[in-house]
């Protein structure tokens, strides 16, 4: 019986994924062919030259703009460098390049190592100038993602007086990776988190042009989702970031130590969550392909290595056991020189508007595993008692749901509560919500609630036909709501505004919760899972973290 329940539930974790990625394809194909274009497509100057762009629906955008050189031959795994000027205008018409990877979701542009091009796109109106500007930066796992995506269109962004920007960075071994080799070459540059590079070169790059686009350097808003979230609070904690942003959203991005963050540059076993040095794994890869030693000349070789053999590695040989070790940020001690939450208990954070939350069915990884109720109890040690009131109160429910539960709450929810409490005690206006909506077409594939990634489409105004049929009124009520929280916040940092259910400012401890209600209501009270987030807070804090730390570690 116990397996029936957990193949049931295995079933519906696939069938909640498909429906997921479903509603992204159908976006594309319907958003790929709203665009068309203008002889008005106005012309702008940044500093490498003029682009022309494209005039639609009242929106100019600009697509395939390179703000670095590059990544490849000897500049794979250095740091972006400036991208080369042109003569003449640049027409911005076409998305540039995915950057190296395998297929996450549907694809959408065709990988390559030349991917660092970044979009923007403004309001039509030229005397429209000063604006707020929005740089979006792609979930994905650090393995996959786009800036081209088209449920992520900057268009509704711009329809509403934004100019947003989304740009590309470096995945998988391309976008974190170390190796002796690489630690002693050019000791001077930044090493292994060429992700977070990219991002911040792109953040520099829209401190540099934006004027040109009518948007304001100095309000400037970050946000992202999933590792776009990891992102956002690691560039919260970076010192390199510092001054190229002046607000933040975190949508479903954790904040806690063992979940995509960062793992330590060259020491083995000083990091229980992390126990495998970055040093170690790069080695252990190049070993893989034939590649012995740490000199010089195994890091040519390691560059000579085509891009599809970087992205998969040497095949699998026969009853080979090698561990997969998941791609996370690095502590280099430049960039990343804290993870998230050391900074924020430290209180190392800036004082920034921010605001986050995650999803009401926000399972995004088997972090929390179990094989049965006594064993689920048991990881919370002392506690386990009150996990069982929070999460089996009467002894009926079953084992794959509390599961489930314990995953988001350990690997969204309560990250999320924790970080909000800890800006607000900081003196941070935040902003918490949750987001329980679900589309109504899809409300038969997606029972459990919003999935990791549901709130996507609302937030971007993009929701197209799921299955059953397209968006009701409802559901286009939801997305207009949701993306003028997204609008006013990043006018002034309060996402309120007319007409719209009053979002409180958060206050540590207090527990409150603003939720996108099913629905199809909002507004704020008092957290439902606060027995729940409470005992997962003390068995994370006691150091309990990911149950398979070690499989993928």
């Amino acid at each position: 019986m116990r397996a029936e329940r957990c193949e049931k539930a295995r079933a519906n974790s696939r069938m909640i994924r498909s429906a997921f990625w479903a509603l992204i394809g159908l976006a594309a194909s319907m958003s790929l062919g709203t665009v068309g274009h203008s002889q008005s497509a106005p012309v702008v100057r940044v500093d490498t030259g003029e682009l022309q762009g494209v005039l639609a629906d009242g929106v100019v955008s600009f697509k395939g703009i390179p703000f670095a050189a590059p990544p490849v031959g000897d500049l794979r795994w250095r740091p972006p460098q400036p991208a080369a000027k042109w003569t003449g205008v640049r027409q911005a018409a076409e998305f540039g390049a995915d950057c190296m990877q395998g297929r996450f979701g549907p694809a959408v542009r065709a990988p390559s190592e030349d991917c660092l091009y970044l979009n923007v796109w403004r309001p039509a109106d030229p005397a429209v100038g000063n604006l707020p500007v929005m740089v979006w930066i792609y979930g994905g796992g650090f393995t996959g993602g786009s800036s081209s995506s088209p449920n992520t269109s900057g268009v509704g962004f711009a329809k509403h007086g934004v100019v947003l920007v989304a740009m590309n960075y470096r995945v998988g071994r391309f976008g974190f990776f170390a190796h002796p080799a690489l630690s002693r070459e050019r000791p001077d540059d930044m090493k292994g988190n060429y992700a977070y590079m990219d991002q911040i070169a792109a953040l520099q790059w829209v401190q540099r042009n934006i004027v040109a686009f009518g948007g304001n350097p100095n309000n400037v808003t970050i946000f992202g989702f999933s590792a776009g979230g990891v992102s956002v609070h690691s560039l919260l904690a970076s010192p390199l970031a510092r001054g190229l942003f002046h607000k933040a959203i975190v949508e479903s991005g954790g904040s806690r130590d063992s979940v995509l963050t960062a793992r330590p540059m060259s020491k083995d076993g000083v990091d229980p969550n992390y126990p495998v040095s970055a040093e170690t794994i790069g080695t252990q890869f190049a070993n893989s392909m034939g590649i012995e030693g740490t000199d010089q000349a195994a890091l040519a070789r390691l560059r000579g290595l085509s891009a599809d053999e970087v992205l998969r590695g040497a095949p699998a040989q026969p009853g080979a056991t090698a561990p997969p070790y998941e791609t996370t940020p690095i502590l280099d001690g430049k960039l990343i020189t804290e993870t998230a939450e050391t900074a924020y208990k430290a209180h190392h954070q800036p004082r920034v508007p921010l605001m986050l939350g995650s999803n009401s069915a926000d399972t995004a990884g088997n972090r929390v595993r179990a094989r049965t109720k006594e064993e689920f109890f048991a990881r919370y040690g002392q506690w386990s008692a009150e996990a069982k009131a929070a999460y089996d109160p009467d002894g009926t429910t079953e084992l794959p749901t509390m599961v489930s539960r314990a995953n988001d709450d350990f690997g969204q929810a309560e990250p999320a509560r924790f970080a909000a409490n800890a800006f607000a005690a900081s003196g941070s206006p935040v902003y918490l919500y949750r987001f329980s909506y679900v589309q109504t077409s899809m409300r038969e594939q997606m029972r459990a609630g919003a999935p990791h990634g549901g709130e996507i489409s609302y937030v971007f105004g993009t929701l197209s036909a799921g299955r059953g049929g397209p968006p009701t009124a409802e559901d286009l009520t939801v997305s207009k709501m949701a993306q003028a929280y997204w609008v006013n916040f990043a006018k002034s940092g309060d996402p309120n505004g007319a007409g719209l259910p009053t979002w409180p400012r958060h206050v540590a401890g207090k527990d409150q919760i603003f939720d996108f209600r099913p629905d199809g209501t909002a507004g704020a009270g008092p957290d439902s899972r606060k027995a729940r987030l409470d005992v997962t807070e003390k068995a994370t804090d006691s150091g309990k973290r990911d149950d398979s730390a070690v499989a993928r570690h």
